[in-house]
């Protein structure tokens, strides 16, 4: 099993979890991060991490997220390891919780 970052990332990008993270598996874009299923060990530390609550067990992802698990192991192949703690995006506050934002997601590099 891993972790996945689901939709409540985009356009907030908190990074604490990143900074927890034993073996380096977030990887970072323009306004998401996202989890490398080959990297990640399962140990949750990034869970209580994200202030969004965007971060699943793989097999507790919500139905309507389930895509997400392929899109995380997709753009970790193209996005850099993210190792430390960042400031969030400007409109991180603004825009925890909303729905519908992967129209939003960028996925040019950094």
């Amino acid at each position: 099993m891993t972790y996945v970052v689901t939709e409540n990332c985009i356009e907030c990008k908190y990074t604490d979890c990143a900074e927890v993270c034993p073996v380096e598996c977030f990887h970072e874009g323009p306004n998401f991060l996202v989890i490398d299923p080959a990297e990640c060990i399962d140990c949750a530390a990034c869970i209580p991490e994200c202030p969004a609550d965007a971060i699943y067990a793989e097999d507790e992802v919500p139905d309507d997220q389930k895509h997400f698990t392929a899109l995380n192991a997709e753009l970790t192949r193209h996005w850099p390891v993210i190792l430390r703690k960042k400031a969030a995006l400007p409109q991180a506050e603004e825009f925890k919780g909303k729905k519908d934002k992967l129209p939003l997601l960028r996925r040019d590099r950094p």
